[in-house]
């Protein structure tokens, strides 16, 4: 039972415990326009289809092994789920779900840093 107390900070509700090998995260929202390599700006109702997204982990359950409370992970926005906790938004994920973490802890790993 891994979890961050900003998750479950109000004494007047349950603390969340993942399950098995669910991640909880918090999607990090690109608003706004925003700019490719080449300089051409994509306004922000542009809609990329098979484009990857990032999250900060706020809780893993306990058959997780290489995704840390911290970290963040790129996965594909078709293989999630959403859930709103206390007002905010996070999506839980399974742990094959994720092609990418970066974390301030590696131990191993191929040494490219994201």
């Amino acid at each position: 039972m891994r979890y961050r107390a900003g998750v479950d900070s109000s004494p007047s509700t349950q603390p969340i415990t993942m399950l098995s090998d669910r991640v909880l995260a918090r999607q990090v929202q690109a608003e706004g326009e925003r700019r490719s390599r080449a300089g051409i700006l994509i306004p922000a109702t542009a809609q990329v289809s098979r484009r990857l997204s990032w999250a900060e982990v706020v809780a893993v359950g306990p058959h997780v092994r290489t995704i840390k409370v911290g970290d963040r992970v790129l996965f594909n926005p078709d293989d999630r789920f959403e859930v709103e906790v206390k007002g905010e938004e996070y999506v839980i994920l399974r742990e094959r779900d994720v092609h990418a973490v970066a974390s301030q802890h590696m131990d191993g790993g191929t040494g490219l840093y994201l």
